[in-house]
């Protein structure tokens, strides 16, 4: 791989496969960032909804859409997002897991969930940028999510971005439908993760399963969490997050999102 501009690292909160159709505050500066980021060779992305056994790259060189979901509005199964798979990178992925002792194997069947092309259809609408998922194995722990993202780190250097999609906070148990009354642990947990975050401070956030307040409320499960971990383990010490204002959705789910690396 030729050395080229260094790419960014995202955590994008993709929240209901509606932000696909309600972009709201946060599809409008994924749209902005996107216009900004210049000549991107491909995109890594890491996805909740594609849980594996074994940690999985994968290296189609077409992937399609896959429509995860059910119940919601049927515009949403219409859409897709047909950007080309990028399998050379994802060998390269797989060499860097390997250099970085985390076995992984390829997986040429897997599309792009709506973890994937929801937040890639505000960010880089055209689909024309070449992407590649990476799984979130069941057994991934925070460190583990770390470390994966330190592995994947050189992509950067390399004109690759890092995309981990995820949800700031996702306990579905407390589903009511469309509502504006936000629950009050939502912006508690979020600000505490914001200021962790910012301040960079990596011993917390590995254990903010016990330090976040409400932390096993806003994820009764830490498949939809654990992305942010990779995204931090993929940005540098030195690297300022850029805090990425997103809307609470349906009273539980809030989509604040990250950024590092970022155009100025």
């Amino acid at each position: 791989m030729t050395t080229i501009q260094r790419a960014p690292v995202l955590f994008i909160s993709h929240g209901a496969p509606t932000f696909a159709l309600e972009p709201g505050v946060l599809g409008a500066r994924l749209r902005e960032i996107g216009t900004s980021l210049g000549a991107l060779r491909g995109v890594a992305i890491i996805s909740p909804h594609w849980q594996t056994r074994d940690l999985r790259v994968a290296t189609n060189a077409q992937p399609e859409t896959i429509h995860d979901f059910g119940g919601f509005d049927p515009r949403l199964y219409t859409l897709t997002y047909p950007a080309p798979g990028a399998p050379d990178f994802a060998q390269a992925t797989l060499r860097l897991l390997a250099d970085a002792g985390i076995p992984a194997i390829g997986d040429d069947k897997w599309g792009l969930d709506h973890g994937a092309w929801v937040p890639m259809m505000h960010l880089l609408p055209g689909a024309r940028v070449p992407v590649f998922q990476i799984s979130v194995p069941y057994n991934l722990t925070t460190q583990g999510a770390v470390a994966l993202g330190r592995a994947l780190a050189p992509l950067r250097d390399h004109g690759i971005a890092i995309l981990a999609s995820g949800s700031m906070t996702h306990n579905l148990s407390e589903f009511r439908g469309a509502t504006h009354t936000v629950a009050s642990y939502v912006p508690e947990f979020t600000e505490w993760i914001r200021a962790a975050v910012v301040g960079r401070d990596l011993p917390a956030l590995v254990d903010y399963r016990r330090q976040a307040p409400h932390a096993v409320r806003a994820h009764p499960t830490e498949e939809h969490f654990l992305p942010l971990h990779v995204a931090i383990g993929a940005s540098d010490d030195g690297e300022a997050a850029t805090v990425l204002e997103g809307q609470t959705t349906y009273g539980i789910i809030n989509m604040e999102s990250y950024g590092w690396g970022l155009p100025h």
